[in-house]
C-alpha cells in the first residue's frame, strides 16, 4: 500500500490575532499581473492575510527572509570549509 503526499515547505510567523506582520514602509507602486486565484486564495489562507494584496506582500516577505536564510547559510559552510577543519569518517560509510 502507498500513500503519496506532497508537501509544499511554507516558513509562517505566528501573529497574535489583531496584530499585522510588519512591513518596511517603501514607496508603493501600483502593478497588474496575472495571478492564479486559487493560489493567490490558498496562500491568502495559509498567511491569514485580510486581502489579496497583503497575502502578496507577506509572501514576497518571506520569499526575501527565506534568500537571507539561505545566504547567511552559504556564507556560514564557506567559513568552515576556509577554517581547515578535518572531517573524519566514524563508521566508514564513505568510502563504501
Amino acid at each position: 500500500m502507498f500513500i503519496e503526499l506532497n508537501f509544499m515547505r511554507i516558513h509562517a510567523a505566528m501573529i497574535p490575532e489583531g496584530e499585522t506582520m510588519p512591513t518596511t514602509k517603501t514607496a508603493v507602486a501600483h502593478k497588474h499581473f496575472r495571478l492564479d486565484t486559487v493560489k493567490l486564495k490558498r496562500a491568502q489562507k495559509v498567511l491569514q492575510a485580510p486581502t489579496e494584496t497583503e497575502a502578496i506582500q507577506r509572501a514576497l516577505e518571506l520569499v526575501l527572509s527565506e534568500h537571507q536564510r539561505n545566504r547567511l547559510a552559504v556564507e556560514a559552510n564557506e567559513r568552515f570549509i576556509r577554517s581547515g577543519v578535518t572531517i573524519r569518517e566514524v563508521y566508514r560509510t564513505l568510502d563504501a
